[in-house]
């Protein structure tokens, strides 16, 4: 569409986006002619906005007020007219040294990922992993007190998971060991609910080799994996209270709540991660282009993370009001999710 626009047009257009981006409020003809680089009367301006509005890239809140942009001016604008920024040097090792870290577990830097991304947009950084990262590497019985264990599992990914568990009465630190290499025997390469399901059987089945005691402790150890629901994945979001400043109205806030209810949906979090597949890199959504933010006045910036098999693992993003500054944000996520990418994969 931005090719059935001539370059008056286009230009003023422009000017229109940036100037509602900066300031956040309707952009009238006055206003558009002392900043236009030609000399245009403010006739002739108004005669573009009009065919602007009609085309169903402006629109006017009130009879006598400026023009804003609609969602499909704002998506004509990124798409054709935005000059995206190049990240410095030293925001690209700003954010390199905040991901990593020695020692660093995948849930500690994919938290770093989602404050750096909300610290530097003045949004709100979300950080989502899919479910299907979730195959254990490592599980251990470590002897609280008497009666108590607590059971530590790790994910290929880096996450850890850490549940308490009742121990039978007798159970010993051998018992505990023989439980441990058991279940790692087990749980190589395979899901939480995979392993437990293999383990249920040969419990019913009486196949295991374990003692008695050992495999009670398999027992206990594997019911805590119920509430694990490793099918939702998981969702880090942080900077909530940045959407806030942007609010102009107690509706907009009710809205803004629905986005993250929303966003702890397995079926948002799912939907969100096929779009960012599908588009192979950066991935924007412009208020109600995604059902997630419809009139909400927001957007999302989204890009995957893949991992050294160039396997998608997870998306990176930013929501915040339709006037975010795209074009410091754009390269931000871009980049910071092939830094996370790196590390975690």
């Amino acid at each position: 569409m931005i090719t059935d626009l001539n370059n008056r047009s286009k230009e003023i257009l422009r000017l229109v986006v940036e100037t509602y981006m900066g300031k956040g409020e309707p952009v009238g003809s006055r206003t558009i002619s002392k900043i236009l680089d030609r000399n245009l009367s403010p006739a002739t301006i108004r005669n573009v906005l009009s065919d602007l509005e009609e085309s169903g890239l402006l629109y006017a809140p009130h009879t006598s007020a400026g023009r804003l942009p609609t969602d499909a001016g704002l998506r004509l604008f990124i798409d054709g007219l935005l000059e995206i920024g190049n990240l410095s040097s030293e925001e690209q090792q700003n954010i390199e040294s905040q991901c990593a870290a020695r020692g660093k577990s995948a849930n500690l830097i994919m938290e770093k990922a989602s404050n750096i991304m909300s610290g530097l947009s003045h949004c709100a950084g979300l950080v989502i992993a899919p479910s299907d990262n979730n195959n254990l590497k490592h599980i251990e019985f470590v002897n609280l007190s008497p009666g108590k264990a607590l059971v530590v599992m790790v994910t290929e990914s880096g996450q850890v998971e850490n549940r308490i568990i009742e121990l039978p009465i007798g159970v010993t630190s051998s018992a505990l060991i023989e439980a441990g290499n058991y279940l790692a025997a087990k749980m190589l390469g395979n899901s939480l609910e995979v392993t437990k399901a293999n383990i249920q059987a040969e419990i019913i089945g009486a196949k295991q080799e374990l003692d008695i005691l050992s495999a009670k402790v398999v027992e206990a150890g594997s019911a805590t994996w119920s509430d694990i629901n490793s099918d939702n994945g998981v969702l880090i979001v942080r900077g909530q209270a940045n959407l806030l400043d942007n609010i102009q109205a107690l509706s907009d806030l009710e809205h803004i709540r629905a986005i993250f209810s929303a966003l702890e949906r397995k079926e948002s979090m799912l939907s969100l991660l096929k779009a960012a597949d599908a588009a192979g890199g950066v991935q924007i959504f412009i208020g109600a282009e995604n059902e997630l933010f419809n009139l909400s006045g927001c957007s999302l910036i989204i890009a995957p993370y893949k991992n050294s098999k160039e396997k998608i693992i997870g998306a990176i993003g930013v929501v915040g009001p339709i006037r975010m500054n795209y074009a410091k944000i754009i390269p931000m996520v871009d980049y910071t999710s092939k830094v996370v990418g790196k590390l975690i994969g």
